[in-house]
């Protein structure tokens, strides 16, 4: 299930889409005492991470994590958590906890059993999750053009996978949908005309493996708020 928010601005867009989560965020801070949220790269989130870390929350009991990352260095101009540092991790936002999910120079299965075992008792379930997407409808690192795409799409997969997609550069770790799908408030945001034909091109078919987004705006009982301005 979906519903779908347009804006009139990528601004109002942000603002809103902050104010939304930061009360998510803060809800469950109070219920549970402490929160996470998984968040995506590139570079549509930049105003929303803005708008996010100038919150008023308590950001000590919060934990960010990523919903996928490249496995480059973290100074990489092509890492994600370099990304979340610059802009989401700072103002008020600077004392949030963050949960890497790229540890080490190889992506062992060691230290994808460790990982697993770490964000199962660090950020799982998240309470908030950010998806974006793709020209081809991957979203996270769910590559329709990756031999994972099964095994990152199984119900039985474990929370972190390595994904190694044939028509992107750099070697991934994602978290599997069957985790993301746990997240107890789920968000895409996209932006600009050509995200709009896609979203409708994922709307039109129910067919998973070829647009992973399906996933997750045609499911059953998952709903997700898609979030969208030119």
């Amino acid at each position: 299930m979906n519903t779908i928010n347009k804006f009139e601005s990528r601004a109002q867009l942000d603002s809103t889409l902050a104010n939304q989560v930061a009360e998510i965020l803060e809800s469950a801070v109070k219920a549970k005492g402490k929160a996470s949220i998984a968040v995506s790269g590139g570079s549509t989130p930049k105003g929303f991470f803005a708008a996010l870390s100038n919150m008023d929350l308590p950001w000590k009991q919060i934990t960010v994590t990523l919903a996928d990352e490249r496995w480059v260095d973290i100074n990489d101009d092509a890492s994600n958590t370099k990304l979340v540092h610059e802009h989401l991790l700072q103002n008020k936002a600077v004392d949030a906890n963050f949960f890497h999910i790229k540890q080490g120079d190889e992506l062992t299965s060691e230290v994808l059993a460790d990982l697993n075992l770490a964000a199962g008792t660090t950020v799982l379930p998240f309470d908030v999750l950010i998806l974006g997407m793709g020209e081809d409808g991957h979203t996270a690192s769910l590559f329709p053009c990756s031999n994972e795409i099964h095994a990152a799409l199984s119900r039985d997969a474990a929370p972190l996978l390595k994904v190694v997609p044939q028509t992107a550069p750099h070697q991934r770790i994602t978290f599997s949908y069957a985790y993301l799908a746990q997240s107890k408030n789920t968000f895409l945001h996209i932006c600009g005309e050509s995200k709009q034909t896609v979203l409708n091109q994922a709307l039109s078919d129910s067919d998973v493996t070829h647009m992973p987004i399906r996933a997750f705006l045609q499911h059953e009982s998952l709903m997700t708020q898609v979030f969208w301005a030119e």
